[in-house]
């Protein structure tokens, strides 16, 4: 297990490696890399296409006073190993479920970004007992309607250009910058730390082969596909949740956190003005104070095994 560390003020964020074993159409083991840090009730926070956990490290520090901490780059990005293998939903949650079983984690507070929000999804249907609270930011599979630019990444052909120029040193300020673009509300609160690491990795192999596959797995050129829409599944939901949704997300439209929200039995809306589709990197006070909130008043029941 590998570990380095990053001390962001008073707190040290370790980045750390696991192995883990048993995934459809993986032979042996994969590894996985991860961001961890603080004591209490584990809390996994789950990014979304094309990102990594690095997009975490901006609520990490404040979530790890109070929770053990835990942001996985998911399988084809980040630092992560890249198989040549379908990157589906269901992958994903496999991945996760196997990380958690390799770690030792029975039951955590689980929050997801985009696609990590359609994965959280696929795990609770697939091990509700794991999960003890859901946190859902911008999630996918809440409607058909999604951004333009990521449907054509279905478009046969295309994937292969798109892979052949952003992984030039030109091509890859381009990605990241095109990115930004479409993921923050204000183009001024991209910050740096976040630009240049989704430059690098659109430098390194299978990164982009990943993203344009697991787009291809979540989406047609009619949008999200209709096996991976949960709206329906949303009632029976039977752990607290709590969704939050940007005002200015350019990639899932706003209304389908209404929609949503809606059919939440046990769960609540909070949307963020003037926010794109991260919220947790571009209106860090608000999302943190929203967030905490949540899990204040529905993770505290575990937190006294912690002390």
């Amino acid at each position: 297990m590998r570990m380095k560390g990053v001390r962001t003020m008073s707190l040290t964020i370790k980045e750390r490696r696991v192995q883990i074993t048993g995934i459809a159409g993986v032979d042996g083991t994969l590894s996985m890399d991860y961001l961890t840090a603080g004591e209490g009730p584990p809390l996994l926070l789950l990014h979304g296409l094309g990102d990594s956990a690095h997009s975490w490290q901006w609520v990490l520090p404040e979530l790890a006073r109070h929770y053990q901490v835990f942001a996985p780059h998911l399988p084809g990005f980040g630092t992560s190993a890249k198989p040549d293998v379908p990157y589906s939903p269901a992958f994903f949650a496999a991945c996760i479920m196997a990380m958690l079983d390799t770690l030792g984690l029975e039951k955590v507070a689980l929050v997801g970004n985009s696609l990590g929000g359609l994965i959280a999804l696929h795990l609770v249907r697939a091990a509700p007992a794991r999960v003890s609270a859901l946190g859902l930011v911008a999630s996918a599979g809440m409607g058909r309607g999604v951004t333009p630019v990521l449907r054509l990444l279905t478009v046969p052909g295309l994937g292969r250009l798109i892979i052949a120029w952003h992984r030039t040193s030109i091509g890859a300020w381009q990605w990241a910058l095109s990115v930004s673009g479409l993921l923050f509300g204000n183009p001024l609160r991209v910050p740096r730390a976040w630009l240049v690491p989704m430059y690098q990795m659109a430098r390194l192999p299978g990164y982009l082969e990943a993203t344009v596959a697991t787009a291809r797995s979540e989406l047609t050129l009619k949008g999200q596909r209709e096996r991976e829409i949960q709206l329906d599944s949303l009632p029976d939901l039977d752990l607290p949740t709590l969704m939050i949704w940007g005002t200015r997300d350019r990639v899932l439209p706003p209304r389908q956190a209404q929609a949503a929200g809606k059919r939440l039995t046990h769960g609540q809306l909070a949307m963020i003005p003037g926010s794109g589709h991260l919220p947790h990197v571009e209106c860090v006070d608000v999302f943190v104070a929203t967030l905490s909130q949540f899990l204040q008043e529905y993770v505290s029941e575990h937190a006294a095994a912690y002390g």
